[in-house]
């Protein structure tokens, strides 16, 4: 039996505010936006290249808006990561190197905080 991870919540307190973000900015794809009724608004956005995706809207969930830290996409390169997420105009910090990879920061609007890394394999020595 395979258990996948395939969606996260992410509060927020602005859906249409958070969707233009992660699609706008972070370059996520917006996969269902749907009313479903008793004040229920789904929405699931992913990743590109993700198997994963994240949902966000009204009725969802109780966490607080911007509650969220931790997340994290994988990429295989940092520096051309960066260059599209600052070029579609998401304020990103610069690459931090650390012994377990490579990393840069950023967060939502509501302050849902993300990290994007590239994984370092250590050389054969």
């Amino acid at each position: 039996m395979d258990y996948r991870l395939e969606l996260v919540q992410v509060p927020v307190s602005d859906v249409d505010r958070a969707k233009d973000f992660y699609t706008q900015r972070a370059g996520f794809v917006l996969d269902h936006d749907h009313e479903v009724g008793g004040g229920i608004r789904f929405v699931q956005l992913t990743p590109p290249g993700s198997g994963a995706s994240i949902a966000i809207g009204t009725g969802l969930t109780t966490m607080p808006p911007g509650s969220v830290e931790g997340l994290q996409l994988v990429v295989a390169d940092i520096e051309t990561a960066r260059e599209e997420l600052t070029g579609r105009g998401l304020e990103v910090g610069e690459v931090q190197d650390f012994p377990w990879g490579r990393f840069l920061f950023f967060a939502d609007p509501d302050g849902n905080r993300w990290a994007v890394q590239q994984i370092v394999y250590p050389s054969a020595g």
